[in-house]
């Protein structure tokens, strides 16, 4: 009975010293790296021939434990089996292995691990992977494994075709800059340029089929620019077009337009889109704005034309109210713009039209001289063209008849009327401007003008 006992200890302690020295070898196992991190078993290697020479004498170690007679005192059977196949594995066995494997990419690391550990770069690694295929098929195969068969096979164009196929173009573009990493070849096959496709290469063929997919939604159109400026070939002009197909209208648009173009000096394009803004807003009705982008544009002829129009079209209704719709756009573009006749007068006409509402309201003698002052300056200034006495003398009704002493002594009043005559024969050549004041507005003006002088007269006598 105490042979029985001692046999059965025997036997148990030799079954689990075979565990501990799989185990004990298995945590020995040589790696060609500089180090592991924690809990990762295996000894570290930095030099290849130290790292052989650990390989060969752990091979060794498990040769010789795997013709150990210490296997005949294991009655267990699954632990003896299990151990043995650990021992296989170790040792490289490819029934083993396979049998072990649930996956090819399980069977194909496990060759480099304990069959082939000493192979560098891509040496007949395809080859291994088409026979671990074999081995182990698939029934459908997934994306990224036949995108990984075509990295390990080192063919580009499949590469290439399975990221498109199976990622899309993002995929594509991304995975040239890998693939030209470190390949002379591919680095030749994408970048050479083709007649075919418009002298460009594969590489900015691709970039521009991703630039275009961005730029078919609103949320990732900004973000082609990065793409489409890599590309020397055609990317700043499609660019170009990307940006000129954005809407006016969207300021937040528009600036991001401009910050664009400045980013990659685009001066032309910048000032092109800040006319097509200008426009379209003068064409809506928002005047100012129109102006604004024209003035940022530096668009003199524009500027010159709505200014002419602005000048005309104050010039038909400057006696009446609608004369402030127009205050603004003549403080907007200041004197500098110079059609016929100026706009140096329209500020000057503003500031009498100020005067005149303050003489109307307070009924001051003070604020009425200055007005009566001012008109003058007006009237006999180069720069005030004919076609503006008239209204300038209707809207002055008010001083010319004023209930005091004479604002517009003897010769004043002359030139007053000299101006009225002139005006009265200009009318009768053909093209005159015609304004929007009453049909009386000459008789009236030329009989407050009359009253004027008889009584300038007596007040100088």
């Amino acid at each position: 009975m105490d042979l029985i006992i001692w046999i059965r200890l025997a036997v148990r302690e030799t079954e689990n010293g075979l565990v501990e020295t799989v185990a004990v070898l298995i945590s020995m196992m040589p790696r060609m790296r500089p180090e592991l991190k924690n809990g990762k078993l295996g000894e570290c290697f930095k030099a290849k021939p130290d790292f052989m020479k650990a390989w060969e004498k752990w091979r060794e170690q498990i040769t010789k434990l795997d013709s150990s007679a210490f296997w005949v005192l294991c009655d267990h059977r699954q632990t003896r089996e299990g151990l043995k196949n650990l021992i296989q594995i170790m040792l490289g066995n490819t029934e083993i292995l396979c049998t072990a494997t649930s996956h090819w990419i399980e069977l194909y690391i496990s060759h480099f691990l304990f069959i082939r550990p000493f192979t560098v770069g891509f040496e007949s690694m395809y080859n291994l992977a088409q026979k671990c295929v074999k081995m182990k098929p698939m029934s459908s195969p997934h994306k990224l494994l036949r995108l990984i068969i075509g990295i390990i096979g080192e063919n580009t164009e499949v590469v290439l075709a399975e990221c498109s196929r199976g990622f899309g173009p993002w995929m594509v573009t991304h995975a040239i800059e890998l693939l030209t990493a470190r390949s002379d070849q591919a680095d030749f096959l994408l970048h050479k340029e083709h007649d075919d496709i418009g002298g460009i290469s594969m590489e900015e063929l691709h970039r521009l089929v991703y630039a275009q997919v961005l730029t078919s939604h609103f949320l990732t159109w900004q973000i082609a620019p990065v793409y489409l400026t890599s590309c020397m070939r055609q990317g700043m002009s499609l660019l170009e077009v990307l940006l000129y197909r954005q809407p006016a209208q969207h300021n937040q648009l528009l600036l991001k337009n401009l910050e664009i173009c400045r980013l990659y000096e685009l001066d032309h394009v910048s000032s092109n889109i800040m006319k097509i803004a200008g426009v379209y807003h003068w064409k809506h009705g928002r005047k100012g704005l129109g102006v604004f982008w024209l003035q940022q544009a530096r668009d003199e002829f524009l500027l010159n034309k709505i200014a002419q129009r602005l000048f005309d079209s104050v010039g038909k209704s400057i006696s009446g109210e609608s004369f402030k719709q127009w205050e603004g756009l003549i403080e907007l573009l200041g004197s500098k713009s110079k059609p016929a006749g100026s706009l140096e007068f329209l500020h000057k006409y503003r500031d009498f039209k100020k005067l005149l509402q303050q003489v109307c309201d307070r009924k001051t003698p003070d604020a009425a001289r200055h007005a009566a002052d001012l008109l003058m300056l007006l009237m006999k200034n180069p720069s005030t063209p004919q076609r503006f006495w008239l209204p300038l003398l209707y809207d002055s009704l008010t001083l010319l008849s004023w209930q005091g002493r004479p604002l517009l002594n003897v010769s004043q009043t002359n030139l007053l009327l000299n101006k009225l005559q002139e005006l009265s024969m200009a009318s009768l050549r053909p093209g005159i401007v015609a304004t929007d004041l009453p049909a009386e507005a000459l008789d009236s003006v030329r009989l407050a003008l009359a009253t004027n002088l008889g009584r300038a007269i007596l007040e100088e006598q």
